[in-house]
């Protein structure tokens, strides 16, 4: 960038730096022609990385069997385009991630969530942009009861609401948002009568939630479908800000940026996502608007994720990622990234991506309880006091808090981590959710290499061959003249 600026300022100057890259992909070894072949080669890695669930209120595993039923509320957290490092989806997926962060919030500050009649479990995916490789591989760990998925009984999953695109529902008139339902259950129609309720608690006519066209096929692409291959028979809420025709047109586009959304249409969907939750949770038929009405969204905490999240200013080094963690870099990156080391349900920062570990961060920061009568730094042995620590990348110290949140690595269903190399399995032909997953894997890049060096400019190079041209014809000219002249002499004499 300096010797670019250089060059700017010097238009007229003699020289000019240049750069040549060296950036090459180790997709050369003979034979490795698919994922399978350069896994056993080790030239490439898996896709991959780590989905967040948390728990609100937090699960006391220690009690053992858990009862109450769960409403599991979920968004995707990575994107796709056709440059991995601009893979912003600031409409799809991360409007619906910034909504859940922001209802998350909202839900934090309430009492009596403890006495609530349905645990709330917030679930955010990566590598959905990749033949949902986080909603399969969370499926697995489920059927595994994995250290992962600790707390969490899958059998009791009751309702799944995914908070896909809805960053575009603020053009002009109403915000409309439109329930995609999946199983025509007495849980869906709750779930149904609840946004309505939560809708009718905004008090606004600028907010309309409909169910979407039942001449639609089916769902949209979502999570939602990686549940439904697995168990026909769940029920399942997607909110949308489209009904039958897709409106994001920058779709998986490095066009799919901040300026593609509207805060407000991702504030009011927390709003009614919060307070939608709220009444399932509660199961109360009775709540009055007022009492719903104490559930606020913070719109500033919403158009922070949206600075944080979308942008290079400040990106990941704005205030409330650095709160938590210290990024590695100021510019997001929603791509999903390369599986590394073994995965694990307790990995290392480094093998966690900045996104994935602010997440988490902010999860468990938001639906955590304080220590009680304990000293709350993370010296004192946290994790065995049932406890998780968090901010510790900022001051090195970390705070002590109870909270059930975990990372899920995400990567192929069909791929198994053992003794240092990745080992491909054989599709089970009767399990669907096996023969459908694809692997896909990235070449190991080679050794990044930058040559610099100066050129004159081209103007130079064209009056050095217009004064030799100049030169060469002077020389012929003084040549035939000399000719002549001698030529002249000797015949006098």
């Amino acid at each position: 960038m300096q010797l670019a600026s250089k060059n700017e300022k010097r238009k007229d100057g003699y020289t000019s730096s240049m750069a040549e890259f060296d950036l090459v992909m180790q997709t050369t070894k003979s034979g490795t022609h698919d994922s399978e072949s350069c896994l056993k080669e080790e030239t490439c890695l898996p896709l991959g990385g780590y989905s967040v669930w948390s728990a609100l209120p937090p699960i006391n595993v220690s009690l053992g069997n858990q009862s109450k039923p769960v409403i599991l509320v979920t968004a995707s957290m990575d994107s796709a385009s056709f440059f991995r490092d601009k893979s912003l989806g600031a409409e799809s997926p991360i409007s619906g991630l910034i909504a859940l962060l922001a209802a998350v919030d909202a839900l934090s500050h309430l009492d009596g969530l403890d006495d609530s009649s349905r645990q709330l479990v917030f679930l955010v995916f990566t590598g959905e942009a990749w033949g949902y490789l986080g909603s399969r591989r969370f499926l697995l760990e489920l059927d595994l009861q994995s250290d992962a998925v600790l707390g969490l009984n899958g059998t009791l999953i009751e309702m799944i609401v995914e908070i896909g695109s809805v960053g575009k529902s603020g053009g002009p008139g109403a915000k409309k948002y439109y329930a995609h339902t999946a199983g025509a259950s007495s849980v869906t129609n709750k779930t149904l009568d609840g946004l309505k309720r939560a809708q009718d608690s905004l008090g606004s006519d600028q907010v309309k939630i409909t169910s979407a066209s039942s001449a639609n096929p089916g769902i949209p692409p979502s999570s939602l479908m990686a549940f439904i291959k697995k168990n026909t028979e769940i029920s399942g809420v997607v909110l949308e800000d489209f009904d039958t025709a897709f409106v994001n047109k920058f779709y998986h586009s490095h066009l799919d940026d901040s300026s593609n959304i509207n805060s407000s249409a991702i504030a009011t969907t927390a709003s009614l996502v919060a307070r939608t939750l709220y009444i399932l949770a509660s199961d109360e038929k009775n709540l009055s608007t007022t009492s719903l009405s104490t559930i606020k969204v913070n719109i500033s905490l919403v158009e922070q994720l949206v600075g944080c999240l979308l942008s290079c200013d400040p990106g990941m080094s704005c205030e409330l990622v650095h709160s938590y963690i210290s990024a590695t870099t100021a510019c997001p990156s929603n791509y999903v990234g390369v599986i590394l080391g073994e995965p694990s349900s307790t990995p290392y920062s480094g093998a966690v991506a900045d996104i994935s570990r602010f997440l988490w961060n902010f999860l468990a920061d938001k639906t955590s309880v304080p220590m009680v009568n304990l000293n709350s730094t993370c010296s004192e042995g946290c994790s065995d006091r049932g406890g998780v620590c968090i901010r510790a990348e900022t001051d090195q110290k970390g705070v002590c808090v109870i909270s059930t949140t975990r990372y899920v690595p995400a990567y192929s269903t069909r791929l198994k981590y053992e003794s240092g190399t990745w080992i491909v399995l054989s599709a089970n032909a009767s399990d669907p959710m096996d023969v459908l997953d694809p692997i896909w894997t990235e070449s190991n890049w080679d050794a990044i290499g930058l040559r610099v060096y100066r050129v004159q400019d081209a103007s130079y190079d064209r009056l050095v061959l217009l004064g030799g041209t100049a030169i060469t014809v002077f020389a012929y000219l003084v040549i035939l003249t000399a000719r002549t002249i001698i030529t002249k002499a000797m015949k006098q004499d």
